[in-house]
């Protein structure tokens, strides 16, 4: 997957020193990159978040949560995200608050649960509400974001100096006493830094200073980095910044043209700046894996200030890259149907694929495989605590559990996936040296589910071992072709449904006559996720 350019890329800006700037010795969580895949390390071993994350305001009540976390744990969840904001943690300038941080920590480890904190600072959503009143009603030591000049909005504007340093003031002293009181145990594995950022109703902020900066010129170390990788930028933001004549200096209109599109590259700019001051910090304090979330454009060409201008969208993840060194990857949170472009597209130049915020309900289980498939960290359906009746989701992570140990230890060259999306009725996979062809089974429904929740046909694959394949999913058939050197006929040597125990293979039922169609392909049913185990042979 790597370039030697892309390679040099990420390390001039960061992005391999942050995974490894965790101590290797004391299992700290840390990313840790081999070849193409990158892994959550957690006490010296990988680590696959099985996640959910919860409504926004659950978490900051133990008593609410009480009755929730044995439930969670039941779904098969292995790691939480929940929400600390700020006006929680600081109430008063300066006055600090643990007290719901250290509840949340120690009810987690009660229920055998892992955390990722979501850091409800500056901004959530687009706008200011989790800031303290102390911030809120200071509106000249901590200017808000105009949609028009005099104009102002429920968001901190990025160019509020005070601002910036209160938050990060505030963050530091959060990841210091995780450190103090979890730095053994590593319950918490990551931190999200602030909350789908950007500026709802324009595409920039017009206050005063944001005018002033407006016109000032791009920094160098944004047009250094158009320069040196002109050729691997995201296209939409290439296409920007050549119909302004590809300049290398000059204001933001200059460089990038008077446009929409110029404003949102503008606030991804100042945003990305914002926040990686507080992620730094925070990781000057403890140095956890930390990574910011994205509200996707809606359709496409999607103006900015219909979503949250100047997040981190696809179009300008590379503002994003060049704008930050703190920050170890960038996340998207999915409810668009499009579920597999979307992972394609925030794989940019090797940012590591982590989905917070996904739909649940019938799809998550899919979607959730499809993820792990592809490289995922993990996987979280938002309002987790919510999800009633769906076992999608639960069966597809008791699965994703039994081949955790397994998945551990592939290569991304070892793994695939599929999952099926509106229309589809197959699909092809190479691995292994064989082609794979999956056909789509009708889909299915559980009997009191809406039509519009029916469950996607969905699986996962490893390449096992030479002619060997390990495959969980369901709702399709696959057959299997040669598509590398050796005789040309490909025949199902067994099949095997089984389970994994402590990562060592458990046979069940040897599947064989109307299991496999007389030989033919194998078969995952609807319903729950299945584990089965193929061996090829090749002959004339």
């Amino acid at each position: 997957m790597f370039t030697k350019g892309i390679f040099t890329f990420i390390v001039a800006f960061g992005l391999l020193g942050q995974m490894a700037a965790a101590p290797a010795g004391d299992g700290t969580p840390r990313l840790e990159r081999t070849g193409s895949l990158t892994r959550l390390m957690v006490d010296g071993q990988p680590f696959l978040m099985l996640a959910g994350e919860l409504h926004n305001s659950s978490s900051s009540s133990l008593d609410y949560m009480k009755p929730i976390w044995p439930k969670l744990a039941a779904m098969n969840l292995n790691t939480v995200l929940a929400p600390v904001s700020w006006e929680l943690l600081e109430p008063e300038e300066g006055k600090f608050e643990f007290e719901l941080v250290d509840g949340l920590i120690s009810a987690a480890k009660e229920n055998h649960l892992h955390l990722v904190f979501l850091w409800f600072g500056s901004w959530k959503n687009g706008v200011s509400s989790y800031a303290p009143f102390w911030v809120k009603s200071d509106l000249t030591r901590f200017p808000r974001a105009q949609n028009r000049p005099g104009d102002n909005i429920d968001t901190l504007s990025t160019f509020g100096h005070a601002t910036q340093e209160a938050d990060a003031h505030a963050f530091a002293a959060l990841m210091k006493h995780i450190r103090e009181v979890d730095g053994r145990d590593h319950t918490v594995l990551m931190m999200q830094v602030e909350n789908e950022v950007g500026v709802l109703g324009s595409a920039r902020d017009h206050s005063a200073q944001a005018d002033a900066a407006w016109n000032q010129p791009v920094p160098k170390a944004l047009l250094s980095y158009l320069v040196q990788h002109k050729d691997a930028l995201i296209p939409e933001f290439a296409e920007t910044w050549r119909k302004a004549g590809s300049k290398t200096s000059g204001t933001w209109s200059t460089v990038f043209g008077d446009t929409k599109r110029a404003e949102e590259i503008f606030m991804a700019w100042h945003y990305a700046q914002y926040i990686d001051a507080v992620a730094a910090a925070g990781k000057a304090e403890y140095p956890l894996p930390m990574y910011v979330n994205a509200w996707l454009i809606q359709y496409p060409g999607q103006p900015g200030g219909e979503h949250p201008s100047g997040g981190p969208v696809s179009r300008v993840l590379d503002v994003w890259r060049a704008g930050t060194s703190h920050i170890d990857f960038l996340s998207p949170d999915i409810y668009l149907s499009d579920f597999r472009g979307v992972l394609a597209r925030y794989e940019h130049l090797g940012n590591p694929l982590f989905i917070p915020e996904a739909r649940g309900q019938m799809v998550g289980g899919a979607n959730a495989l499809y993820a792990v498939g592809q490289g995922a960290l993990g996987f979280s359906p938002f309002a987790i605590d919510s999800i009633t009746g769906d076992e999608s989701l639960p069966r597809a992570y008791a699965v994703l559990q039994q081949l955790s140990p397994l998945l551990g230890k592939v290569s991304k060259g070892q793994i695939a996936s599929v999952v099926q999306q509106a229309g589809e009725t197959k699909a092809a996979v190479e691995l292994g040296g064989y082609e794979l062809e999956v056909n789509y089974q009708d889909r299915r429904r559980e009997p009191t589910a809406p039509a519009a929740n029916a469950v996607p046909a969905a699986a996962l694959i490893i390449n096992s071992g030479p002619n060997e394949f390990i495959v969980a999913g369901q709702g399709m058939t696959i057959t299997f072709a040669a598509n590398s050197a050796g005789a040309p006929l490909v025949s199902l040597s067994q099949v095997d449904e089984g389970s994994f125990a402590d990562g060592k293979w458990v046979p069940g039922r040897r599947l064989n006559g109307d299991e496999t169609n007389g030989g033919n392909f194998m078969i995952l049913r609807h319903g729950s996720p299945a584990i089965q185990r193929v061996r090829l042979y090749r002959h004339e």
